[in-house]
């Protein structure tokens, strides 16, 4: 897959270094404040607007590349890798699956055996907005379970009590999928840490896989496991609407 160049809009200066690879929003703000940023040789002020396609910017007097037009992808994460940057331990990483691009981060987690629908993308403020409770973007996911799922989906549409709050799916139903075992498909909008798999442990039922189908107005759809591709013009204008409270 490969990313378009195209001409950078004007934006924030913390935002122009990390779009750019140089350092996460919150460090690039930090080497701002420290002086060690110019713009068009003038020592560059928090919260600036530049143009990166027009503007010279350099830091510790180098200069910086214009970054590249946003990257969004969507990942079908599979079961036993990472959703972090890089691992100590040697273990797979959802950024070893998708091609490289400056400034790219992860939009929400997914949990080490958690597998299905991961966005990624350079637009950091996007990423923080879709990911944030106010945003109330709704998940869904199927997971393989074990034990009594009718009685588990009553207890779910009445809501249950976690250690750290209620939580109450917007949807959830239950399908026998033989050999003893039920397909729970749940939609919920919390975001909380593992939620999922904390309800499903909280209504007693033995969670065998877990698959994020569904990110707001995205689906999984067909795409295999491991495998990654850009979002479409349409998907990314859906995911931006949203993210700016208007979708």
């Amino acid at each position: 897959m490969k990313s378009v160049k195209a001409a950078a809009p004007a934006m924030r200066i913390h935002r122009a270094l990390a779009r750019a690879g140089i350092a996460s929003r919150r460090k690039a703000e930090e080497l701002v404040a420290a002086g060690r940023v110019k713009v068009n040789g003038v020592v560059a002020r928090t919260g600036q607007t530049v143009n990166p396609s027009s503007d010279t910017i350099t830091v510790d007097g180098t200069k910086i590349s214009a970054p590249v037009s946003t990257v969004w992808v969507m990942l079908n994460k599979p079961a036993g890798v990472l959703t972090t940057k890089s691992d100590p331990g040697g273990r797979s990483t959802v950024f070893e699956l998708v091609p490289p691009a400056p400034g790219l981060t992860y939009v929400g987690r997914l949990d080490y055996m958690t597998e299905g629908l991961l966005l990624l993308t350079t637009d950091g403020d996007a990423a923080h907005a879709l990911t944030h409770p106010k945003t109330g973007v709704e998940r869904t996911y199927v997971a393989t379970v074990r034990g009594n799922a009718p009685n588990a989906v009553v207890s779910a549409k009445k809501g249950v009590e976690l250690d750290d709050g209620f939580v109450k799916p917007d949807h959830v139903e239950a399908h026998p999928v033989g050999d003893r075992l039920w397909e729970l498909s749940i939609s919920i909008s919390e975001g909380k840490n593992r939620e999922v798999r904390r309800l499903c442990e909280a209504l007693g039922l033995e969670v065998l896989r877990l698959v994020r189908t569904r990110f707001g107005p995205l689906e999984l759809g067909s795409l295999p496991t491991g495998s990654a591709r850009p979002l479409t013009s349409r998907e990314r204008k859906l995911l931006e609407a949203v993210a700016k409270g208007t979708g």
